[in-house]
């Protein structure tokens, strides 16, 4: 069997490979993984419970890295036993391609080459079905995967957090009495230390009110200095 992919990831190159790298990410994306441990320098001892068609079978092996060029690339190994229901071997090449950012949001992408036999009751099923688990499992890991690169790096905030415009419509303050009419322009906005004209933090056409409170401290201020 032989199968080859890519799929773009919401993380930096770097992120991706420290997740590829990572025991407790992998066994949490794998499907139907039950243990993944570091058994010695690049290698890792795996239990997996998996289910292809009619047959079920927990399967215990090994995985073994080589050709390992960070962040960029590396080879991966497998040696699989699950009793009765057959066994599995192969290797697979996964590298990481870093691509221009998307906005603020990092991206690379991975590409990976399956080579793989099984034997037992798993390669009595047909290539057919066997093709279309592998295909199956490859598309929940990297799902699982991408989902746990944007929980531990969100991507961030967008243009819906940026700061407001410095200028924002108003209408024209008219002498009292009369109707006031839809602005001809802009006014300076908050940002500039002033309340649109006519709005309700503003008093006697348009004097902000930090004036008048202003004002009225010191009135009050002279009246108990006369007292």
């Amino acid at each position: 069997m032989e199968m080859q992919a890519s799929r773009t990831l919401a993380a930096s190159q770097s992120q991706a490979w420290a997740a590829l790298n990572d025991p407790e990410v992998l066994k949490l994306c794998i499907p139907g993984c039950e243990k993944i441990e570091p058994t010695g320098e690049n290698q890792f001892s795996v239990a997996m419970a998996l289910k292809i068609g009619p047959v079920s079978a927990k399967f215990a092996g090994k995985i073994t890295l080589s050709d390992i060029v960070p962040p960029e690339s590396y080879t991966i190994a497998f040696d699989g036993s699950g009793g009765v229901a057959g066994f599995g071997k192969g290797s697979a090449q996964v590298r990481l391609e870093a691509l221009p950012p998307e906005g603020a949001q990092e991206r690379c992408e991975l590409h990976y080459t399956v080579h793989a036999t099984v034997g037992g009751k798993i390669a009595q099923l047909g290539q057919r079905l066997i093709d279309g688990a592998a295909k199956g499992m490859a598309e929940d890991f990297f799902k699982r995967f991408d989902n746990e690169m944007q929980r531990r790096h969100p991507p961030a905030a967008g243009e819906s957090d940026a700061d407001p415009p410095d200028t924002v419509p108003t209408e024209i303050p008219t002498q009292p009495g009369e109707d006031a009419g839809p602005a001809s322009g802009f006014v300076p906005s908050q940002r500039a230390g002033l309340q649109p004209a006519g709005g309700p933090e503003s008093q006697g056409g348009g004097i902000p009110v930090w004036v008048w409170v202003a004002g009225a401290v010191a009135l009050v201020a002279l009246a108990w200095w006369l007292n």
